[in-house]
């Protein structure tokens, strides 16, 4: 199998696996929307949630498996598997340790970091937040030895457990909203138990595959495998050249926190809008990519490596700018269909459809960092990411201080979108400079018929809304059928202009697609 057929291929299988994720998240977020609403609660429990989500995010399924797997890959590729699994064996007993020490201190420490990521909360707030974040704070345990495991199995070629393994933590937290929160003195405390509940379910349904693979536990291994060296110089770098945008939205919830309430949860579910198609398209394929070029870059294969890249790159943009522009055309009709019920109002759906507007700008900007940076790890560079990740951070907070005055949480959506989009820029700079011409003139041919037969699609997509699909009037249901064919009217109309336009990238999908089905 090619490397661009092995990119399309697992790119598919985690992306069907994460696009049933993302299906059951809105109805995770509209359960506890209808539940909660957007006010005291909503913005503890969001603000909690952040702190061990984003060191999951960070030191987890970011920085670690970027770090991990091009190591791992090395032994493998050199037919060492042996030798692969032992150090795969040390990592676990390592950060099994450390991820004992950091979330026992995050239990102790709490109160002050509550206060560091959200300085505008009142005393009563503040302490909501912290009696969350210590019932939440052992999932960080969990995800980060299932993070460990996704790194080995995709290497090994299974994508599919791992990625289906957030479908088990969404299924965790409705359940405790219908049933342990209702019986509960504090009910948003049984939505931190479901996040607990969820954690411990997604690590058990990786081992009995990791064993299946071969992989045990329990032989011996060293503590500190020559091969985890390796894996430590890129480790933290990594955390900031990898998660710039996670870290952005913390930047985000920050400074939310100091506009009105409700602030912090409509760029939550703004950014939950936004992470379903950066989720189930541009994640999948750089999780997808960072095996195959990680076995270029062992290999000395770099004009292989600048093909795959350049490839996984149009791929993306084939995917996200399409998806930018659908969401802009249809963000309001899908924020009320997905959230607005209970005690979350007409008045929240207008604010949260601002939102998402300024962060669906930057999607494609989000999408593709994924794949540029997936470049420089499987390199085993990552100061390059790093540098260029202080200077986007340092931007969002700029562009956040100056734009939350006129645009309020708009301006700080806006923010993020404008950082990804000089974090982007740079980064590309930067990777020519590394490996000289990477197909530029291509890539940037690709994009312009994609964006050509985005703005045909989004204009179609848009007249069918206004004269078809009005706000006003419509049930639930009428307004689920109207965004759903709204949706595969746009679909119908991207392909074929695609088609007309002689994309490779539907080329490609399809001939993939078409082997998946004769296979089976």
């Amino acid at each position: 199998m090619s490397e661009k057929s092995r990119v399309i291929k697992a790119a598919g299988v985690v992306g069907a696996a994460t696009l049933l994720s993302r299906i059951l998240g809105f109805v995770r977020d509209a359960v506890i929307a209808w539940f909660f609403g957007a006010g005291f609660s909503s913005d503890a429990f969001i603000a909690a949630f952040r702190i061990p989500n984003l060191l999951r995010r960070l030191f987890a399924e970011g920085s670690l498996s970027s770090a991990f797997i091009p190591v791992f890959t090395e032994y493998v590729v050199h037919n060492d598997q042996d030798e692969a699994f032992s150090m795969a064996r040390s990592a676990f007993r390592l950060l099994g340790v450390v991820l004992f020490i950091v979330t026992l201190g995050g239990i102790l420490l709490s109160p002050w970091v509550v206060r560091l990521i959200a300085p505008g909360f009142d005393a009563e707030k503040i302490a909501l937040t912290v009696t969350l974040t210590r019932w939440m704070f052992p999932y960080f345990f969990c995800i980060g030895l299932v993070a460990l495991c996704m790194g080995i199995l995709n290497v090994l070629g299974h994508f599919a457990a791992p990625a289906i393994a957030p479908v088990v933590l969404n299924l965790s937290v409705i359940g405790s909203v219908l049933y342990i929160a209702p019986a509960m003195t504090t009910p948003v405390i049984g939505l931190a138990l479901g996040v607990l509940i969820g954690g411990f379910l997604q690590l058990a349904l990786q081992l009995p595959i990791l064993i299946c693979k071969g992989f045990r536990f329990w032989e011996k291994a060293k503590l500190m495998h020559p091969g985890l060296k390796k894996v430590g110089i890129s480790f933290l770098p990594i955390i900031l050249g990898g998660a710039v945008y996670q870290i952005n939205i913390v930047v985000g919830t920050l400074l939310g926190s100091l506009l009105s309430e409700g602030s912090v949860t409509y760029l939550y579910f703004a950014d939950r809008l936004v992470q379903f198609p950066l989720g189930v398209f541009a994640i999948a394929a750089s999780t997808a990519v960072l095996p195959s070029l990680s076995r270029h870059a062992a290999a000395r294969e770099l004009d292989e490596l600048k093909h795959t890249f350049a490839h996984a790159l149009k791929l993306v943009f084939f995917i996200s700018i399409p998806a930018m522009v659908g969401l802009i055309v249809l963000r309001e009709h899908i924020v009320v269909l997905l959230f607005q019920r209970g005690e979350f109002d007409a008045a929240a759906t207008q604010l949260t459809t601002q939102a998402v507007l300024y962060y669906s700008i930057g999607l494609w900007a989000f999408s593709a960092v994924r794949i540029v940076a997936a470049a420089f790890f499987a390199l085993q560079d990552a100061r390059t990411p790093v540098r260029i990740a202080i200077i986007s951070i340092i931007a969002n907070i700029f562009l956040g201080v100056i734009l939350m005055k006129p645009l309020a949480h708009g301006g700080l959506a806006l923010a993020t979108s404008l950082a990804s989009m000089l974090n982007l820029g740079l980064l590309m700079l930067a990777l020519r400079t590394r490996l000289g011409s990477l197909g530029w003139i291509n890539i940037a041919h690709s994009a312009a018929k994609t964006f050509f037969s985005s703005l045909v699609m989004g204009t179609v997509v848009w007249a069918t809304t206004r004269f078809f699909i009005p706000l006003e009037g419509r049930t639930t249901s009428g307004l689920l059928v109207g965004v759903a064919a709204s949706i595969g009217i746009g679909l119908c109309i991207y392909a074929v202009t695609s088609f007309m336009l002689k994309s490779q990238e539907l080329s490609s999908v399809l001939t993939e697609a078409r082997k998946g089905i004769l296979n089976k």
